[in-house]
């Protein structure tokens, strides 16, 4: 059970980039990103309300502006400028990142099967965002690299608490904290650029508010919920299986909502890209079940 509940937090992550196409085009970004976090965020207060220590304030105001405001914002600009699809193919590679910036900062060396799906991945992503192939905007790609960043080291941020403030207060003001940062972000971007505003504020629609709903409450509330919930409740590996569902979503609700369509060969390389990233933690899961099978065969053993 917890396995598909993770599947279904990591399918909403994955159609936001579809959803912001289709109703809410042109809506700024900064805008996007305070309308999703920071009502979900007092939803969530509202639910089960919590007040983080004193001392907690500063981390987690911390972690808000690089997992919500950071993330968010760079997450609306790949969502107005890139493909539903391949903004979602670009989320593959969190794990890649993650293995070079613990290598590096933690000195943590990979295996060598993770290295080996790595260097692959790198080469099925050359393929797949040649610019001689696939027209991609440059501002759309640096966002999909610096988002990837903040998921790394806000992921790293967020095990730190893990100990020390009640995942649910690390959920609700993280959300809360970094909603409000982009509220005054787009506050102050208003008075540069009033025209913009004024046309997405002045003109909702209902196509507007079905996606501004959805990205509140389903993508935001329901699904971090769901992921925080479950941290303590599955492995790493598991998380891994789950989060292939992210890509498959952004490939089926881009197709299905913004009509986008690829080659045999870019949607094979899609394929090739999420196979690719589900061979280490499948040899992982093997490994994992080969040494509880040696555990308990001596056991069995001693009890005949």
């Amino acid at each position: 059970m917890n396995i598909i509940l993770a599947m279904v937090a990591a399918f909403f992550w994955g159609t936001t980039y579809a959803v912001t196409q289709y109703s809410l085009d042109g809506w700024p970004p900064l805008l996007l990103g305070a309308i999703r976090a920071l009502p979900a965020g007092l939803l969530l207060l509202l639910i089960k309300p919590s007040l983080p220590k004193g001392k907690d304030w500063v981390v987690l105001l911390r972690l808000g502006a690089i997992n919500i405001a950071l993330f968010f914002g760079l997450l609306f600009i790949m969502a107005q400028t890139l493909p539903s699809a391949i903004s979602a193919m670009g989320m593959v590679y969190v794990p890649v990142f993650a293995m070079c910036f613990h290598w590096l900062v933690n000195k943590k060396k990979p295996a060598k099967l993770q290295l080996i799906s790595g260097a692959l991945l790198i080469v099925l992503a050359w393929q797949l965002f040649d610019p001689q192939k696939v027209q991609l905007n440059g501002v759309g790609l640096v966002a999909m690299l610096s988002a990837i960043g903040c998921i790394v080291i806000g992921s790293n941020l967020t095990q730190s608490l893990s100990n020390r403030i009640h995942w649910w207060t690390v959920l609700t003001w993280q959300l809360i904290l970094g909603g409000s940062l982009l509220a005054i972000l787009a506050a102050l971007q208003a008075t540069v650029y009033p025209a913009q505003y004024s046309n997405a504020i002045g003109n909702v629609s209902v196509l507007n508010t079905i996606g501004l709903l959805w990205l509140v409450i389903l993508n935001t509330a329901l699904a971090y919920s769901l992921y925080v919930w479950l941290l303590s409740r599955m492995t790493v590996v598991e998380f891994t299986f789950a989060g292939v569902t992210n890509p498959i979503a952004g490939i089926l609700m881009g197709l299905l909502l913004m009509g986008e369509s690829f080659s045999l060969h870019q949607y094979s390389l899609m394929a090739a890209i999420i196979l690719t990233s589900l061979l280490s933690p499948l040899f992982a899961k093997y490994k994992h079940r080969k040494t509880l099978k040696r555990v308990e065969e001596p056991s069995l053993s001693t009890a005949k």
